[in-house]
């Protein structure tokens, strides 16, 4: 069964001028389950990750700094949200949720959060809307637990994961994997494991290619026994931040591409939404449901 992370503090309550990005943590799980993809089933609600969690990746000084509403205005402009109790609430919650779903991919081959994919989240602060980093946290969790020995983090977000890139570039167990635009933001990118650059208005066809012959090399070479998916729809040629100019249809065929390569190797995955910032709010939906309609395809 393909289990889902959600809460209604994903859709958390925002100023009018930042509702537009937090609007999708709603209307997903409603058109998964209008259009038969999902029933309530497959939805399951995470708690509020335990702090010594938390502390495993994140510093002391910072964590105290979010848990008491400390963050400096310049922090919290960093971050790209109004600080509050109710925010870092819901990235708790969201980092639980992705805890929770290695659970499940365990057991089933692949499992999904409705959010998640905080990868702006460093050791020591916050940016780009993202506060805890969640992948860092289930991957650390994974480790210390030897659940898991070797993971690989595939982040295919328009933005390169900088924050994961940080948390991990000592850490040899697990590899991160950054595809994005190379002049988008984080205008100072950090260093993965491996990094691809993609020029502005990259199309499906160099995008697709680029995917292709370098994602089954990955998994070859560093042999994870785990795996974390981060399936942006920024990369869309609608999207008004992306820059890059992929198709509706090449942005599902990434995702089967992906999906595929962790579960035909029996690789368990765990699949985070990342940004989309399309115009249309259709057109981000759109996107994310077909994720879903793969992943659900896959273990019906």
């Amino acid at each position: 069964m393909l289990k889902v992370a959600w809460a209604p503090s994903y859709a958390h309550p925002l100023p009018e001028n930042h509702r537009f990005p937090m609007e999708k943590y709603a209307l997903l799980p409603e058109q998964l389950r209008y259009e038969g993809t999902l029933s309530e089933d497959n939805f399951f609600t995470p708690g509020l990750m335990e702090e010594s969690l938390i502390l495993g990746i994140h510093e002391p000084e910072y964590w105290e700094k979010l848990k008491y509403q400390r963050l400096s205005r310049k922090e919290i402009r960093a971050t790209g949200f109004p600080l509050s109790p109710e925010l870092v609430a819901r990235e708790i919650t969201i980092a639980q949720g992705t805890l929770r779903c290695c659970e499940f991919a365990r057991q089933f081959g692949i499992a999904m959060n409705v959010a998640g994919g905080t990868h702006h989240a460093f050791t020591d602060r916050g940016e780009g809307f993202c506060l805890l980093n969640d992948q860092a946290l289930a991957s650390h969790y994974l480790l210390q637990n030897k659940i898991a020995h070797r993971i690989l983090i595939v982040d295919l977000d328009v933005h390169q994961g900088n924050g994961t890139a940080q948390i991990f570039q000592n850490t040899p167990e697990v590899f991160t994997f950054s595809m994005h635009g190379a002049k988008n933001y984080p205008h100072r990118k950090e260093v993965s494991d491996l990094d691809i650059g993609l020029e502005d208005q990259t199309s499906d066809k160099p995008y697709l290619e680029k995917l292709y012959e370098t994602l089954p090399g990955l998994v070859e070479s560093h042999r994870p026994d785990f795996a974390f998916y981060q399936s942006g729809v920024d990369i869309l040629e609608t999207d008004k931040l992306g820059r890059l100019a992929v198709s509706a249809q090449g942005c599902r065929e990434r995702d089967q591409f992906v999906i595929d390569t962790f579960y035909q190797k029996g690789i368990p995955v765990v699949i985070c939404m990342g940004g989309g910032y399309s115009p249309r709010i259709s057109d981000i939906v759109n996107a994310h449901t077909e994720t879903f309609r793969i992943a659900r395809e896959r273990i019906m």
